[in-house]
């Protein structure tokens, strides 16, 4: 009787570790010192205190270089339309300069234990986002991420263009919010990757997107009462600018 009660405890306990969402530090860990957001500082923080997977943002230059950052415009130079070396040569909050993905990547690949999640940002040009969809699957290749790498993105076309591209069983994530569980499926995507106030909206498609085989991470939370209400509702991953909250929440 007492294996059958230690038994249940322990496959509740294991049940209850393998249902807690994994952490993304959004942009990095940024929210700590000496850092910034899309820094490389930001990755190695992430990485320092455990993140299961670190964020970060890229566009293509008009040179084609592919660049680390949010916005389409930093300190009022436009990334699409200009050099990367007058891109790299400003300077981030933390003074870095504005990092190559190459050189990005370069950080990841001496940090072993974190997933690359990386978002490519949709470009004005369709055809040169696809030639960047190009550029980062050959940069994945050659720095060894390739199974480590996440994509993510707002472009539906970029969706497709790595559901196609990339190796078979790469996870991609489509960020809209506009497409139903169902739809994520016949895509290819690997689930719905989704904003906070989506899933609030339409709580269901949680289930829906385990029902048909897919996961589901949201974005960006940072307050603990919606960190809660994530965790509540079975998120396989949470997005957050606060990942030290995060973790010692599911601890």
């Amino acid at each position: 009787m007492k294996r059958l009660i230690f038994a249940t405890i322990a496959a509740a306990t294991i049940a209850t570790a393998a249902a807690q969402p994994k952490v993304i530090a959004h942009r990095g860990f940024w929210d700590a010192p000496g850092s910034a957001q899309n820094s490389l500082r930001a990755l190695a923080k992430a990485d320092s205190i455990g993140c299961w997977g670190s964020e970060f943002d890229v566009w293509m230059t008009a040179d084609e270089k592919l660049v680390v950052n949010h916005d389409a415009s930093f300190k009022g130079l436009p990334i699409e339309t200009s050099q990367a070396a007058d891109v790299t040569a400003l300077t981030l909050s933390n003074g870095e300069h504005m990092p190559l993905l190459d050189d990005y990547l370069k950080a990841f690949a001496e940090r072993p234990g974190i997933k690359v999640v990386c978002e490519l940002k949709v470009h004005t040009d369709k055809r040169r986002e696809a030639k960047a969809v190009k550029k980062v699957l050959k940069l994945m290749k050659r720095h060894k991420l390739t199974d480590r790498a996440v994509y993510i993105t707002f472009s539906p076309e970029a969706t497709r263009e790595f559901v196609k591209r990339a190796p078979k069983g790469t996870e991609v994530y489509y960020l809209n919010g506009n497409w139903t569980p169902q739809q994520l499926k016949d895509e290819g995507c690997a689930g719905a990757d989704y904003n906070l106030k989506v899933m609030q909206k339409h709580p269901e498609w949680i289930e829906q997107c385990h029902n048909l085989g897919l996961k589901v991470n949201i974005w960006t939370v940072n307050q603990r009462d919606d960190l809660q209400w994530c965790i509540d509702h079975g998120a396989d991953f949470i997005t957050t600018n606060d990942p030290l909250l995060l973790q010692q929440m599911i601890k």
